[in-house]
């Protein structure tokens, strides 16, 4: 190897340093992947790029990258840490928990890896635990709630709700949310209620046109970022008679306005049945739940029943919504088999099946992702698969469609379409995670069933950082 091979590779690596300071991921990505092509046998090259790989969410490519790393060199003790984060992201506590470990044995002094080394442990006791007293199918988290019978906290000053849902009241809960403020437990018990009921009796695929001087407005993402869901309502129109949303999964975790987002989005959806469509996205379930900030963010402002009633209705919500039999909307993406078919979509009993699990037509609606090569591949994320161009093109032209919509992914621009067409990602959270310096986005539809993109920059938000009331610290240094 000439030494100028190695000099132009640890320069290509400085400009990815440099790209990753400015939050620009996929261009640091694209630095260590040349940096490597040049010299393939300097593991920070592989290190580097496994932390931007934990950037992107492409965790599955970050354990490739940091093992690569420590294949090199065993004592490579921030490829063990790295490995560790993107481990524990997507939920593989006992292969983080040994990496933890070897970073704390190489480095004794280091808190910060003793306090995650502490973190993961008491995942894996909990989980362990949990997973000893399950049981079969639990009741129902709302047998035991007389909601009829709650008292309205005195203190309360809004807008009251009765048996039935008003503009009124969503147009004061949400100024309510703005100041900081909640609305009272019984309230938020009977939205999910109504929108779990409402939803539960949906089909697995909605399937919706748009009518002469009627709009629908798809979305990506929101993950928590209550203000930026405000911003596409303020440039875009709130949902009205005319105006339909389906918000494609999503909607929780990591941003610290997760319940604020699903309130507001439920108050919509039982005020306009018709008029506000939901599909579950793979944060709308309880392992991600428990992890990325939603199921402690409803404690901290509610209590633990809340979520579970919420958890309760997610499990509840459509998987897919099929707009005009023109774009089949899913937040993953597409299947293992290529027999898979709009019928098999339909006749999944979601009902049966409360959590998508590891393998299976659900799992895969919400984890998959598309590839540049054709055929599929092993999923970045470590979960589920990749899919490549000729994939889609057969699923649209056997399923007579046009193309598909989905999110799951950042997109710097807010969406892309990929795969000749056929495959169209959007993501309506900017400034993802409040690091990420990406655009949103949101489609709009009309009656001639035309896509038209709109793409918008993130607002101001008050000073509360993504992931506050994770149950964990071992995120935050991701």
């Amino acid at each position: 190897m000439a030494s100028s091979d190695i000099e132009a590779a640890t320069a290509l690596k400085v400009q990815g340093n440099k790209a990753f300071a400015q939050h620009e991921w996929p261009t640091a990505v694209d630095f260590y992947t040349q940096a490597i092509e040049k010299y393939d046998r300097e593991p920070s090259f592989f290190s580097n790029r496994a932390q931007a790989q934990i950037k992107l969410e492409a965790y599955g490519f970050a354990i490739a990258d940091a093992s690569k790393a420590l294949e090199l060199d065993p004592a490579y003790t921030k490829a063990y840490w790295r490995r560790a984060l993107a481990n524990t992201a997507i939920l593989n506590y006992k292969d983080a928990l040994k990496d933890f470990k070897a970073v704390v044995k190489r480095e004794p002094g280091n808190r910060d890896a003793k306090v995650k080394l502490a973190d993961c442990e008491k995942l894996v006791r909990r989980l362990e635990f949990e997973k000893a007293i399950e049981v079969g199918d639990p009741p129902s988290a709302f047998e035991d709630l007389d909601i009829d019978s709650m008292a309205v906290d005195t203190g309360y000053d809004g807008v009251r709700l009765e048996n039935e849902m008003t503009q009124e009241f969503i147009d004061d809960m949400i100024e309510r949310f703005k100041k900081g403020k909640r609305i009272p437990r019984k309230y938020v018990f009977q939205i999910i209620k109504a929108v779990k009921d409402l939803v539960y009796a949906e089909p697995t695929m909605v399937e919706v046109g748009v009518e002469q001087g009627k709009k629908l407005t798809v979305c990506g993402d929101t993950h928590g970022q209550f203000f930026d869901l405000l911003e596409i309502f303020r440039l875009n129109g709130y949902p009205s008679d005319t105006h339909s949303y389906l918000f494609n999964g999503d909607f929780v975790d990591r941003g610290s306005w997760s319940t604020e987002i699903a309130l507001v989005l439920y108050a919509y959806k039982w005020l306009r049945p018709n008029g506000i469509f939901l599909n579950r996205g793979n944060h709308e379930t309880d392992d991600m739940n428990k992890v990325y900030g939603f199921e402690g963010e409803c404690k901290a402002k509610y209590n633990e029943t809340v979520f579970k009633v919420f958890s309760e209705s997610f499990s509840a919500l459509p998987l897919a919504t099929l707009i005009g039999n023109k774009y089949l909307v899913l937040h993953g993406g597409l299947f293992s088999d290529d027999n898979t078919s709009l019928d098999d979509i339909r006749k999944l009993d979601r009902h049966n099946q409360r959590q998508p699990g590891q393998q299976g037509l659900m799992m895969e609606m919400l984890w998959t992702d598309p590839q540049t090569e054709p055929g599929r591949g092993p999923s970045k994320r470590g979960v589920g698969l990749q899919f490549g161009p000729d994939v889609t093109k057969r699923f649209c032209e056997r399923n007579g469609l046009e193309a598909i919509i989905r999110s799951h992914e950042v997109r710097m621009e807010g969406y892309e379409v990929e795969h000749d067409g056929r495959c169209i990602t959007v993501f309506s959270a900017p400034k993802y995670c409040d690091t990420t310096e990406n655009k949103g986005a949101f489609i709009n539809v009309g009656p001639e069933l035309k896509l038209d993109f709109q793409v918008f920059e993130a607002v101001p938000h008050p000073d509360i950082k993504p992931m506050a009331y994770a149950q964990n610290s071992i995120l935050s240094m991701m």
